[in-house]
């Protein structure tokens, strides 16, 4: 199963529009941003697996990586607090956890 950018980024972008309602009007632009770096992250492991140039630790690691900048782009807009972003990442996030394990036959999320 290979992983699509614009379905990943919007489960996420719908993901994070569920959980940020309150605020959408100031963060659509960075949530759909995010969607994307996310999703295009996703890919790029995949593709690095598949290649065998990355171990299943490695992964983690660039998934890591990524989502701490997201975590932190989002903490730039005012009214957001790190609980709000961390249960909209989260969220994001885990409405992609059976495609990404699927396809890259291991728990990344």
């Amino acid at each position: 199963m290979s992983l699509d950018v614009t379905e990943l980024s919007l489960k996420m972008f719908d993901a994070f529009k569920g959980e940020l309602s309150e605020n959408w009007s100031d963060v659509s632009d960075y949530a759909e941003g995010e969607s994307k770096k996310l999703a295009e992250n996703f890919v790029m492991i995949e593709k690095l697996r598949l290649s065998e140039k990355i171990t299943k630790e490695q992964a983690k690691l660039h998934h890591e990586i990524q989502r701490n900048a997201s975590r932190s782009v989002l903490l730039t807009i005012e009214g957001l607090g790190l609980l709000a972003v961390e249960q909209a990442i989260n969220a994001a996030i885990n409405v992609l956890k059976d495609s990404v394990n699927g396809a890259l036959d291991f728990a990344l999320i």
